[in-house]
């Protein structure tokens, strides 16, 4: 079972913080993850705001590579439209990989922010259209060390090499962030791993990982790697104040989550591309707030160490074999109980989760 971390560099929720304080604490985390043995570090691009702000995860990742040694780092993700030209992704991938050593995973999304799209002058309905076509090309020429030449719909490209070449394939280390169902689908068509933030109902998480696995399985002619999910995480020996620590910092950190992406809004369902996201906000405001903002907070994954590999177990049932991200510093957390939580983590959680093994039914469609 893969188990890594996602750092989603956030300031809402905190009193007097600085964007520098922000910062030094998430490299403080990055370099401990490396020191406590996760797998991967992944880190968000976001810009503008208090919700999250990393508005280049390729600079983070390099610094954080010059601080770590082994831990895998992870774009979590790029979001291609606000990047306007593929080739400069391919490079900057090329870049990265080669100053650690071949440790990166390319993560790639397509966005959901309409404040950020458009303050990019980025039009939100162009967003399918552009990932499509930029996607490949990125692919491509990270797996040829050549972005060929190339005349599309939103980009005309002559003919480039990459310098530095790519450090080695990365045919089984990209990824890309799949929240609905036509991104499922181009994550299997792309043959890259699922990534997820887990917010939905059990049984939709479950029939979207059925697809992406089926869809898979069909057009690569093998089974993908187990889809990652994200989730907000609070680790302690205390039950109790695991459970005040969740419903306090997660609750307010899914709160940052509806302001920034309006997402009770009625946007979403006129936008091109996004009609999922419209039908999910007329859900969350026929529910109200108050209502979601609770089914979220349940959840997340909090608990003692028993309690949260009870919660993994259940949540390998329910939606099948998946890796996950523990996001610890979110929502107004002080630093002292995202440092606790990830120990506590790392010594009591990880060495039992990493031994799993795939459920029987998905070994058997592996093989």
């Amino acid at each position: 079972m893969e188990l890594g971390m996602v750092q989603v560099m956030p300031s809402f929720g905190w009193q007097g913080v600085s964007d520098q304080q922000v910062y030094d604490e998430e490299v403080r985390q990055a370099v401990l993850a490396d020191e406590l043995g996760y797998d991967h570090l992944w880190v968000v691009e976001h810009h503008f705001e208090d919700y999250s702000f990393c508005p280049d995860n390729f600079v983070y990742l390099a610094h954080i590579a010059a601080l770590t040694r082994r831990i895998r780092l992870a774009t979590g993700a790029v979001i291609l439209p606000w990047n306007i030209q593929p080739l400069r992704v391919a490079e900057k991938a090329a870049l990265l990989d080669t100053l650690c050593g071949g440790r990166l995973i390319l993560g790639l999304g397509r966005g959901l922010s309409r404040r950020e799209f458009s303050q990019f002058g980025v039009s939100m309905e162009e967003a399918r259209d552009r990932f499509d076509e930029m996607a490949p090309m990125i692919l491509e020429a990270l797996e040829t060390g050549v972005m060929e030449e190339h005349h599309g719909r939103h980009f005309d490209q002559p003919r480039a090499p990459l310098r530095p070449k790519p450090f080695k394939s990365f045919r089984d280390r990209t990824a890309q962030v799949a929240m609905s169902s036509d991104s499922v689908q181009v994550a299997a068509r792309l043959g890259v791993q699922m990534m997820s933030f887990y917010f939905k109902p059990d049984e939709a998480h479950r029939a979207e990982f059925d697809t992406y696995r089926a869809a898979f399985r069909q057009q690569h002619g093998k089974a993908p790697k187990p889809p990652l999910l994200a989730l907000m995480t609070v680790c302690d020996s205390d039950a109790a104040r695991a459970r005040e620590n969740a419903e306090r910092h997660c609750a307010t950190y899914f709160r940052s989550i509806v302001y920034h992406y309006e997402m009770m809004n009625e946007h979403f369902a006129k936008t091109k591309g996004y009609t999922e996201y419209g039908a999910g906000a007329e859900a969350m405001r026929a529910a109200g707030l108050e209502d979601v903002v609770r089914a979220y907070v349940d959840q997340q994954l909090w608990g003692t160490p028993d309690q949260i590999l009870r919660k993994l177990e259940a949540r390998r049932a329910a939606v099948g074999d998946v890796g996950v991200l523990c996001a610890f510093r979110y929502g107004g957390s002080p630093f002292e109980v995202s440092e606790r939580s990830m120990r506590l983590f790392a010594a009591e959680v990880l060495p039992v989760a990493r031994a799993w093994q795939s459920p029987p039914e998905q070994r058997q469609a592996a093989e």
